[in-house]
């Protein structure tokens, strides 16, 4: 028993002494200071930059002509194939003339019964005049001769009139197109009877080159715009300013640029926006009227841009965005920032950085404002601040 007393208590010393080691091993060990953490940090420079804007809209024909009859009748051919190329003057329907035909026929013949009086009426009228001074006819002989001249003149003119009209009104029982461009669908068979100046076209002419595209901007965009030209942020003087990339409704970049026309004067009040137009290119018919696009607008040349991959952009817990930098003292400085747009995967900030600060890039889980930090360059291959970014951390420094 005593010797089994013996090697407990031995053991329990032991035990105690190893444990006094370990708590001296850690007690030395957290008694030392912590290392500097290391972050890779970026110098903030300023840049050109081409600020755009993104915009929707659709797409319309430059010329636009509804065919519609001036005459009524019944249609007796229909001289088109519908969705083809149309030249201006040719002929798309032809309506029954024989109408129109009897009624200049009649009008000519009623001229040609006027100006057979014409003569008889002219030398009676004079006749009467000489023998008025003979006092030969009384004076209302003469008026009446007089009268009855000048009524056969008026008839004249008004039957020249009337065979002008019967003239036009059988030209256009042959229906021409009044401009060049492709010809869609017909709205009336042969044998169908049109009447003038109706509602419903008989076919629509669209002229596809050029076409014109059509966006709205918001008026707190063109605001916004205008203040940065005042405050001389941006730069509208270049020579590329008024052109347009158009990026078609499946996604692809169309081929050709465009040209920025105009930019309305007045508010849509239903939508608080003005329409901008785009003149393009369509030689090939790509561009149809009504599609939907999306246009890429230049606003300017921001020649103080500041940019900053979005990776070293945080948010605070109202979505406020903000960054940490390091300061001259290698200390961490929280900034606020307010941002302008994304620029590919950049951030174009406005407010909140200047030339010369350090913002950091990596390792901003590990620090907090104030605490003291060693600063490393951030090294980005190819100029591209994505994923081939590569940070000169060492991968133990490195946050997760």
């Amino acid at each position: 028993m005593k010797r089994n007393n013996g090697a407990g208590m031995l053991i329990a010393a032991v035990i105690i002494v190893f444990c006094l080691i370990l708590i001296g091993c850690g007690q030395k060990k957290t008694g030392g200071a912590p290392p500097t953490p290391e972050v890779a940090v970026m110098t903030i420079q300023t840049k050109p930059v081409v600020t755009t804007t993104e915009l929707a809209g659709r797409t319309s024909a430059n010329l636009v002509a509804e065919v519609r009859p001036q005459v009524s009748g019944i249609i007796q051919k229909r001289l088109f194939t519908e969705g083809s190329d149309v030249k201006t003057g040719q002929v798309l329907f032809q309506i029954d003339p024989a109408l129109y035909q009897v009624a200049l026929d009649n009008a000519k013949a009623a001229l040609a019964r006027s100006e057979a009086q014409l003569s008889t009426t002219q030398l009676r009228a004079t006749r009467f005049k000489d023998l008025l001074v003979q006092k030969a006819v009384s004076q209302q002989d003469y008026d009446d001769a007089d009268a009855a001249l000048k009524q056969v003149q008026a008839d004249i003119q008004y039957g020249k009139a009337t065979v002008e009209t019967a003239r036009i009104n059988l030209q256009y029982t042959t229906i021409t197109a009044p401009i060049s461009g492709r010809i869609g669908r017909s709205n009336f068979t042969e044998g169908a009877l049109v009447t003038a100046q109706q509602p419903l076209a008989l076919a629509t002419i669209q002229q596809l080159d050029p076409m014109y595209v059509d966006v709205p901007q918001s008026t707190a965009e063109v605001l916004r715009l205008r203040r940065g030209l005042k405050e001389g942020r941006l730069d509208q003087n270049g020579a590329n300013q008024k052109k347009v990339q158009l990026i078609m409704e499946d996604g692809a970049a169309y081929p050709l640029a465009g040209t920025l026309q105009f930019r309305d004067v007045t508010v849509d009040p239903t939508t608080g926006s003005v329409i901008l137009r785009v003149i393009f290119p369509n030689p090939n018919g790509v561009l149809l009227p009504g599609m939907f696009v999306r246009a890429v607008v230049q606003e300017g040349v921001n020649k103080q841009a500041i940019l900053i991959p979005q990776q070293a952009v945080s948010r605070d817990p109202k979505g406020n965005p903000l960054a940490l930098i390091v300061d001259a003292e290698s200390n961490v400085q929280l900034r606020m920032l307010t941002l302008d747009r994304a620029i590919g995967d950049q951030w174009l900030v406005s407010a909140g950085l200047a030339p010369g600060d350090k913002v950091i890039m990596e390792g901003m889980q590990k620090v907090k404002p104030g605490a003291p930090v060693k600063a490393v360059p951030f090294e980005i291959k190819g100029g591209k601040n994505n994923a081939e970014s590569k940070s000169t951390l060492p991968p133990s420094a490195k946050s997760n």
